[in-house]
């Protein structure tokens, strides 16, 4: 997966709100494990993956159902933001 800056968190945030909360969890999980899927390609191949683009989070997110970000004080968007940092602090470890 492509280096993680602000706008993936905000965008993967964005396609858990569409989620069931119970759900969030496994959804991030696997839009990384996309992410990771689609590094790889785009380094084999030199292009973008056809469904999860260039290996970065806000490209997996760009193909998913998302909401419109909302402000960042939004308790649901928070509880969605710690769900991306927590995936990602998982992932790294």
């Amino acid at each position: 997966m492509r280096p993680v800056l602000l706008g993936d968190v905000a965008a993967a945030a964005c396609v858990l709100l569409m989620v069931k909360p119970p759900e969030r969890p496994d959804a991030i999980v696997r839009m990384i494990a996309h992410a990771h899927r689609a590094d790889r390609y785009r380094y084999v191949t030199g292009r973008a993956h056809p469904k999860w683009g260039n290996g970065s989070l806000a490209a997996v997110a760009r193909n998913l159902p998302r909401a419109q970000e909302p402000y960042q004080d939004d308790p649901d968007y928070c509880d969605c933001m710690l769900t991306v940092y927590a995936a990602l602090k998982t992932n790294r470890s």
